[in-house]
């Protein structure tokens, strides 16, 4: 355990020393015969405390015990496994000595020797070199700097050091797209924590013919491994990486104190990637962070696994995409590398699965300083991620469209409006659809915040009026928040609404109001017909314009994205190009292997006016 003064400043230049301190620390403890550690990990929400330490015969022990038991029966228990282990050990050296000797015969003990009477160790807890009495609680008794003393070998007690709870490298590596390893943290945080990679020396020899152990299995010989020179937190592989396994060594820290190393190395060889993506030319407008005047923003459908994965989808929907590249582990490698290229300060997504939110997304864009909030839909769901350092979290506000229409009063004409139809009613109280609504509050300037709402509308090309209704239900609620709860703060609207400029929807979003006799009320034929006007009171603008489409497979391309700003208070900077057409068609529509999705993400800058 080392202790350092200073905090994060100052945690990049010690680096370097501290990994050395720690090699040399530990030499000369080897030597000196210095204090082993006794990790405890004491929590007041948890009923027990856990205690772990290793014994003189290398016996490694993990003890769970209540933390309002008197310490005396721990020490007494500590004594018993220190018998037990003296014991197991004195055995074994008794049968080596029993063994028959290079000439065949039997080694003995030396003459007038007796073997030790196994006694219990002396075993005392002390604290500030003094003693600690034998009924105080485990909770007062294990104190951060206390000395454990077990016979002749003594343990310098560390309550709650920085510990990994989870620690994961991804399945599926690329040259050229960034590793960004899945960690949790107890008592300690990443930015405090430290990191180095490394790769094999060589690659490893080729799998034997005729079976055999592979090269990735247990019993094969273990890799040399040689430094990348890489102390980061994300290590992107390099051409030169193809064929080799990485390894993380990581530290965990908070700042202040480090706790236990760990290592991790990669189940998986690093692939060649798929050579230059359709994104690649559109980070060159986003190579750095904005400042705080201006709010880049990302809307984006990365197309559900539970979607992509189905025999329908590979043989019907997208017939022309390499299977491999319909893959989740390949798609996550662009769709990260995609993300975290934008800088961007604010992120929706849609069709996010939950555990590719979980361990994907939010280990690779919290490692480059965004934070995420997920709403679940059925299979899949929404995710809003924004960056710390500009935006904290104040509240959430999500709904289900079908639920909030039939029991929140602030939907209560609307509703009245639709049970005249009732075949239109049922079909619209069926679907699905969620509406995430965060609001953020600048961290420079606490006056400054910002409602952000996301979603994802009902898909069927017929379902128009469906969407009608399902955005305004959406709307009413984002006035809610943006008016009744946070009064006045300005409103960003992303999401797929599939729908095109020439619809219903967009004419009501731009407009403020659908008239009666718009043919979107009888999208899906006379019979579901639900005539009907609407207004909002919002001024939205569609921040990227109406793109020639932001969707492209086989059989269909169309503008269904757009990120909607309050003209009030919001106004455009600069709105990322999208990729050209020949880059969307390279292999012929979306997803290929070198887009991850079939939709394209939609990236701009705002400002505050």
């Amino acid at each position: 355990m080392w202790r350092l003064p200073g905090a994060r400043a100052a945690l990049r230049g010690v680096r370097t020393a501290v990994e050395r301190h720690s090699r040399a620390e530990a030499a000369t403890e080897t030597r000196a015969g210095a204090m082993e550690r006794a990790v405890v990990r004491c929590v007041p929400s948890e009923p027990k405390l856990s205690l772990s330490f290793a014994l003189a015969d290398g016996s490694h022990k993990n003890m769970q015990r209540d933390q309002s038991e008197p310490l005396g029966r721990v020490l007494s228990r500590i004594a018993t496994n220190a018998l037990k282990g003296h014991a197991k050990a004195a055995a074994a050296k008794k049968s080596r000595k029993n063994r028959p000797n290079a000439s065949g015969g039997v080694a003995c003990a030396e003459p007038g020797s007796e073997p030790a009477a196994a006694c219990e160790p002396v075993v005392k807890l002390y604290y500030r070199e003094e003693a600690v009495a034998e009924d105080v609680l485990n909770v007062d008794a294990w104190q951060d700097g206390a000395v454990l003393q077990i016979g002749d070998v003594k343990y310098k007690v560390e309550r709650n050091p920085p510990a990994f709870t989870e620690l994961q490298l991804p399945r599926y590596i690329m040259a050229g797209f960034p590793v960004c390893p899945k960690l949790s943290l107890e008592f300690g945080d990443a930015a405090g924590s430290l990191f180095r990679w490394y790769k094999e020396a060589k690659p490893r020899a080729a799998e034997p013919e005729g079976g055999g152990p592979s090269p990735l299995s247990p019993s094969w010989p273990s890799p040399s491994w040689t430094e990348t020179g890489v102390d980061e937190r994300v290590y992107t592989p390099s051409n030169a990486d193809i064929g080799l396994r990485l390894k993380l060594q990581c530290t965990p820290g908070n700042g202040q104190r480090f706790g236990p190393s760990r290592e991790l190395e990669s189940v998986c060889l690093v692939e060649a990637g798929p050579g230059t993506c359709t994104f690649d030319h559109r980070h060159l407008y986003t190579k750095k962070v904005m400042g705080d005047a201006l709010i880049r923003t990302v809307s984006y459908n990365i197309l559900a696994d539970t979607y992509a994965q189905t025999e329908f989808s590979r043989t019907v929907l997208y017939p022309y995409c390499a299977p491999y590249a319909l893959e989740l582990d390949y798609r996550q490698n662009l769709i990260q590398k995609e993300l975290t290229g934008y800088n961007a300060d604010l992120i929706c997504l849609q069709e996010v699965d939950r555990n590719v939110f979980t361990d994907s997304l939010v280990p690779a864009l919290e490692a480059f300083g965004l934070e995420g909030v997920f709403r679940i839909k059925q299979h899949e769901g929404l995710a809003t991620f924004y960056r710390k350092s500009k935006f904290s979290f104040l509240s959430q506000h999500d709904i289900s469209f079908h639920e909030a229409l039939e029991s929140d009063p602030l939907h209560k004409e609307l509703l009245e409006k639709l049970v005249l139809y009732p075949s239109a009613q049922e079909r619209v109280l069926q679907r699905s659809s969620v509406l995430q609504v965060s609001v953020l509050q600048s961290t420079q300037d606490s006056s400054k915040k910002i409602c952000v709402a996301n979603t994802h509308l009902y898909w069927h090309p017929k379902g128009g009026y469906i969407r009608l209704i399902q955005m305004a239900v959406a709307l009413a609620h984002i006035r809610h928040v943006s008016c009744d709860l946070y009064p006045g703060i300005p409103v960003i609207f992303c999401g797929d609404f599939n729908s095109t400029p020439s619809t219903g929807m967009y004419h009501f979003v731009i407009n403020g109001n659908i008239p009666e006799d718009h043919e979107d009320w009888a999208s899906n034929g006379e019979e579901e017909r639900c005539n009907m006007s609407l207004t909002h009171f919002f001024k939205l603008k569609s921040a990227c314009g109406e793109p020639a489409y932001t969707n492209y497979v086989g059989g269909f391309h169309g503008c269904l994205d757009y990120i909607f700003i309050d003209l009030n208070a919001l106004e455009v900077e600069q709105v990322i190009p999208l990729p050209t057409h020949e880059e969307v068609t390279t292999h012929q529509a979306l997803p290929s292997v070198s887009h991850p999705s079939d939709h394209i993400a939609l990236v701009c800058d705002l400002k505050w006016k």
